[in-house]
């Protein structure tokens, strides 16, 4: 028997029974990978999430918010994997194409199911996939894949990302005191469809409103008045299979941060529980 670096124990000869038997409260799986240009990123990334052990259990909803490189035609072809496409007739940022996923699972989704939100370009690993599984089993509500716990790292990405990612998380942990939480801004995430439920029948379309980057750090703000169970699993981060530049730019997500602290500060806690 092993452990590997998710946190899945193995023995010789592991079938899929097994994890499926690791992971048995959960439901299906949706993953929602919101897409802006990366028709050179999707293929290799459906290919890993269709090579996961319980991917006969995963829906994948891509997001083309908008994209003229021909990101919405990666979808077809996908062998062994459920796939299916939500349009953007423009760009409309992350934040966006993140709400419209999660809407279009949450009209599918029983309350049993899970929703796995995952970057499309390729950087984040979907062989964690039952590793968040398993910890949704044990109890947990929202699961990260956090990069500032013991085994996660990225060192991959390029310094001011680095630097941006952990000033952030610095800041808010500081101010927003969501126990649980180290990593703010990772956007490798598991939800219970039930959790994303009660938010939703509260905030409505409001549950995600920023355009850009700071939609990671909203999501988990309004989520925190729902008080649910977080955990954290490693996260390696693969910014070296990343095919294009990132289309975080520095200046705008810093605002939108402080834009975003600014209104949860002053915005009224919901008067009822969630």
């Amino acid at each position: 028997m092993r452990v590997d670096e998710h946190g899945i124990r193995h023995s010789a000869g592991a079938t899929t029974a097994a994890v499926q038997n690791e992971i048995r409260t959960c439901g299906d799986i949706h993953v929602v990978l919101p897409a802006y240009n990366e028709a050179a990123a999707l293929p290799p990334l459906l290919r890993r999430i269709a090579d996961v052990e319980i991917a006969d259990r995963i829906t994948v909803w891509v997001i083309d918010d908008g994209s003229s490189d021909g990101t919405a035609d990666c979808v077809a072809g996908v062998r062994g994997l459920d796939v299916r496409l939500v349009r953007h007739p423009v760009n409309l940022g992350l934040g966006q194409a993140v709400q419209s996923g999660l809407r279009a699972v949450l009209a599918e989704a029983a309350p049993d199911h899970v929703v796995i939100v995952m970057d499309a370009d390729d950087t984040h690993d979907p062989g964690v996939i039952p590793a968040l599984l398993k910890e949704i089993s044990n109890g947990a509500d929202v699961v990260i894949c956090s990069r500032f716990v013991e085994g996660g790292d990225d060192s991959t990405a390029p310094r001011w990302r680095r630097v941006l990612s952990r000033g952030a998380t610095l800041v808010f942990s500081k101010i927003v005191r969501f126990e649980g939480v180290q990593d703010f801004t990772s956007g490798f995430r598991a939800y219970r469809v039930s959790l994303l439920n009660r938010a939703t029948a509260h905030w409505g379309e409001r549950l995600v409103e920023e355009r850009g980057f700071a939609c990671m750090v909203e999501l988990l703000m309004k989520l925190r008045h729902c008080a649910p169970v977080v955990t954290e699993i490693p996260l390696k981060l693969r910014y070296d299979r990343k095919p294009s530049p990132s289309k975080l730019r520095l200046g705008r997500t810093l605002v939108q941060y402080l834009l975003l602290l600014t209104r949860d500060r002053l915005a009224p806690v919901p008067f009822r529980k969630l």
